[in-house]
């Protein structure tokens, strides 16, 4: 076999080969060792088949994949690789090769416990798995349930409450990433750093991995069951990285539809009822009776709410999602070979022109002073009023005319920041992420004439809250206290507003927000809106009243008028109910990890660690005031990609290489990952641990 593994200190895969078709063979087989658990459980969740092991829970998810047709949209997109870039097709088909081959090295799941618990043997890649899984993993990144939100919330409140609780916000998302130019660092050759925040998983969504072959050496973040890597990478003569774009390339439309004798019709913006492809297919459910779903799609695309009798509580109409690679087959993929192969920043360039899904924001640099900022990714161009909300399907002119041109940025005094803001993308969204991380990355940035690699990491972990400040505003103004009250209010006042995981001060802002937010969402005016339309459980999130509350506090605080609701009052009664049973310890006793386990293991930790950070802090670890403490949302991993000397790079996830509870490499990163730290990125394959591939 012509492909060699290897291992560093931490557990982290090193690849060679003689090939680029071998090296993913080897990548497939590599990732299949150590996260088969996380494999099968994403391939199923690509089928829409999850819920057949773990159960009712996973069911709604389940009906969206089906009803979104995401599987068939991977075959498509699959068939179309193999026509126009065959070369890639057949990378990916190597890649699932070595899936199947590291999976059958292990019968029945083995090492991997969660097959023995749940019975279950690992299933069989096809060739489209890959793009499926990518699909899946990406469909809800673009946020389209949003446009269910700003019209349930028009409906009670009116237009001018859009604003109020979407502009620049919530900010559902929160990934950092920022580029130094040579001019601003003590080598003379740019610094790329950053890290992006996900729902943190375990494993891990992130798989830290250097593949090597006679065409290209290339080091990065894979996501395991996709070959390659897209997102953040470094060659060692050019780095890449990425942040969500937030742009809108996903619309709903309303749908009339009719049952006949011969299926369902929708009616066109022609005036004329037109048949819609239409099936059933059978969903299993662990432990309950399987449940049968009943797909249909229009001309605009699947139906993924409601049908022709209407939605779950009889409501009438149905909704149906456009999505790009459901209309051009395309999924970006051709970019990947393209990608692993760039030796300078042209050559990323020129590879992101066939990006897809999702849409992001790019930096890149190479050692020759080149230096990238733009968008890449496919965004329709249609009419503003798809991008807002749900367009009625049988009226004209909403359809989609073509693609925008991915717009480009340049530096700011030599750095460019990206986390999610109003920038090179706001011509393409409708909400982003507030400013507070984007500014107070290019402020401490700006605290130094030159950066090294190792003065990195500080930025990723500061925890100043850029939006405590419309709160502890209300709170300076309140007179009148009880004793008990003041004296929080005036400790409050004079915090300094970090939300470090040993803080006193920060659990005593998070316990005032919580009651603030409760009592807004609590008040008639608002209270009407808690009461979501019925659409599917999966989308649920989204239309919830409390974190809506919750991440639009801000503006709800500082507007000049919120529908008569005495905000004063609200603030006033939090405060004197937190004095009143003040938090008896600190923000990381309440705000601890909260990651997303398939399948929960009853050997795992019974408390996660606590955690420093916050929504709007660069260190964005993401609870949901109001609802809960914990956070679900964090760093997923963090890097510093170092232009001068790769080696001079770092990087780290919040767990560990592996997949395997109880294996010496599934959370031996996380000490480092709390900490701050950073382990170093090999790349000397002299330095390395070979592994049998027996």
């Amino acid at each position: 076999m012509s492909a060699e593994t290897y291992r560093d200190a931490w557990g982290i895969p090193h690849l060679r080969a003689d090939g680029a078709a071998e090296l993913a063979r080897a990548q497939g087989r590599v990732t299949a060792r150590d996260r088969a658990w996380q494999l099968e459980v994403e391939r199923r969740r690509a089928q829409g088949t999850s819920a057949s092991f773990l159960g009712p829970e996973a069911l709604s998810w389940d009906r969206l994949a089906r009803r979104a047709r995401l599987a068939d949209t991977a075959r498509r997109c699959f068939t179309a690789l193999e026509r126009k870039d065959p070369e890639t097709a057949a990378w990916v088909r190597a890649y699932v090769d070595g899936v199947n081959e590291g999976l059958a090295e292990h019968p029945g799941g083995r090492p991997a416990p969660e097959f023995a618990r749940t019975g279950l043997a690992p299933g069989r890649w096809e060739p489209w798995t890959p793009l499926g899984v990518w699909l899946a993993t990406h469909i809800l990144f673009a946020g389209f349930p949003a446009k269910l939100w700003r019209e349930h919330i028009t409906a009670h409140l009116g237009p001018a409450a859009v604003p109020l609780f979407a502009a620049d916000g919530p900010g559902t998302a929160g990934s950092n990433g920022w580029l130094v130019s040579g001019g601003r660092t003590t080598t003379g050759h740019a610094l790329i750093a950053g890290d992006p925040h996900r729902w943190i998983e375990d494993p891990g969504v992130y798989q830290q991995i250097h593949l090597s072959c006679p065409e290209f050496d290339v080091v990065g973040l894979a996501v395991p069951g996709v070959p390659g890597i897209a997102h953040f990478g470094h060659t060692g003569t050019v780095a890449w990285a990425i942040t969500n774009a937030m742009a809108d390339y996903q619309d709903l439309y309303r749908e009339r539809l009719r049952r006949t004798g011969a299926g369902v019709e929708a009616l066109g913006p022609d005036g004329a009822w037109h048949r819609a492809v239409r099936h059933t297919e059978r969903v299993d459910v662990a432990g309950e009776e399987s449940v049968e779903v009943e797909i249909i799609e229009t001309a605009r695309g699947p139906v993924i709410a409601g049908g022709p009798e209407g939605l779950d509580d009889g409501t009438p109409g149905a909704l149906s999602l456009r999505y790009p690679p459901r209309v051009t087959a395309e999924l970006g993929f051709g970019a990947l070979l393209p990608l692993l192969r760039a030796r300078d920043v042209a050559d990323v360039d020129r590879a992101l022109d066939a990006w897809a899904e999702p849409v992001n924001v790019v930096q890149a640099a190479d050692t020759e002073g080149g230096l990238l900022h733009r968008v890449a990714g496919r965004v329709p161009v249609r009419p503003d009023a798809d991008r807002r909300c749900p367009v009625p399907a049988w009226e004209p002119g909403h359809e989609w005319t073509g693609w925008h041109t991915p717009p480009r940025a340049g530096l700011t005094d030599g750095v460019a920041v990206m986390a999610n803001q109003r920038g090179p993308a706001a011509p393409l969204g409708v909400e982003f992420a507030p400013p507070h991380r984007a500014d107070r990355i290019a402020a401490l940035l700006a605290t130094r004439e030159r950066w090294s690699a190792a003065d990195l990491p500080a930025i990723h972990t500061d925890t100043l809250l850029g939006s405590a400040a419309s709160l502890l505003d209300h709170l300076a103004a309140l007179t009148g206290l009880t004793p008990a009250a003041a004296a929080l209010r005036d400790r409050l006042v004079a915090w300094d507003r970090r939300m470090d995981a040993g803080s006193t001060g920060a659990a005593a802002y998070a316990a005032v927000r919580t009651a603030v937010v409760r009592a807004l969402a609590a008040h008639p005016v608002l209270a009407a809106a808690s009461v979501p339309p019925a659409y599917p459980e999966v989308l649920q999130p989204w239309l919830a009243l409390v974190p809506r509350v919750a991440y639009a506090l801000e503006h709800l605080l500082r507007a000049d008028d919120l529908y008569g609701i005495d905000r004063t009052a609200a603030v006033r009664a939090a405060l004197e109910e937190v004095a009143a049973d003040p938090p008896a310890g600190t923000w990381g006793d309440t705000h601890r990890l909260a990651p997303w386990r398939a399948l929960p293991d009853a050997a795992a930790p019974a408390d996660e660690p606590g955690l420093s950070g916050d929504h709007d802090c660069v260190l964005c670890t993401s609870p949901v005031p109001g609802l809960t403490d914990r956070a679900a949302r964090g760093p997923a991993a963090r890097y510093v990609w170092d232009l001068a000397d790769r080696a001079d790079s770092r990087w780290v996830v919040p767990h560990g290489a592996s997949g395997v509870p109880g294996a010496p490499h599934h959370r031996d990163q996380q000490p480092l990952w709390l900490a701050g730290e950073l382990v170093p990125v090999i790349t000397d394959f002299a330095r390395l641990t070979k592994e049998s591939d027996d």
